[in-house]
């Protein structure tokens, strides 16, 4: 796995490998990022359900200006850690082990939320409704899902604006008031 573009274009990541593990891949990430292109860039990002950081740290290389990283996973956190520091965007991360959905409190509100919880996660509404009181005013919650599983079209203040499919994986875009 590689950043795609930006200022660190070209640089491996690490990508540990145990059952069940699913990082974004790279033409999912692509078109992630060519759809949001035109809001990175000074964004404050929050990456929740992070794994090795691929995606925020693709945030970062296309202009954001801040990633907070949440994660669980011991081994996903080394990776994402091994991950932020060969590109060198220590200060400009935060990172949080903790389960995304009981995390307290982060220092929001962020102008994109990019969400990848497991595939096979039940509750898909309750992981968008969780971050509503965290995201800015026009900011962007995007969710990727097997595209297999329907999506809401409205949670709680958030409106789904656009899915996308490419493969397997699916992407949700919502859109705050």
């Amino acid at each position: 796995m590689r950043v795609i573009a930006g200022e660190y274009k070209g640089r491996r990541l690490q990508v540990p490998s145990w059952e069940g593990l699913r990082p974004t891949s790279d033409k999912l990430r692509e078109t992630l990022f060519n759809v949001l292109a035109p809001s990175i860039g000074g964004a404050r990002v929050l990456d929740g359900y992070a794994g090795t950081g691929a995606v925020g740290i693709e945030a970062l290389s296309r202009g954001a200006a801040h990633v907070t990283f949440v994660e669980r996973d011991a081994h996903a956190l080394a990776a994402l850690r091994a991950n932020v520091a060969h590109c060198g965007v220590e200060e400009a991360c935060a990172i949080i082990r903790d389960d995304f959905l009981r995390v307290r409190r982060l220092h929001g509100p962020f102008d994109l939320v990019l969400l990848d919880p497991p595939y096979d996660l039940v509750d898909l509404p309750a992981v968008v409704d969780r971050v509503a009181a965290w995201t800015a005013p026009a900011g962007r919650v995007v969710l990727e899902h097997s595209r297999r599983r329907a999506t809401p079209e409205q949670v709680g203040p958030l409106t789904r604006s656009r899915l996308l499919t490419a493969g397997d994986s699916a992407l949700s875009f919502y859109v705050t008031p």
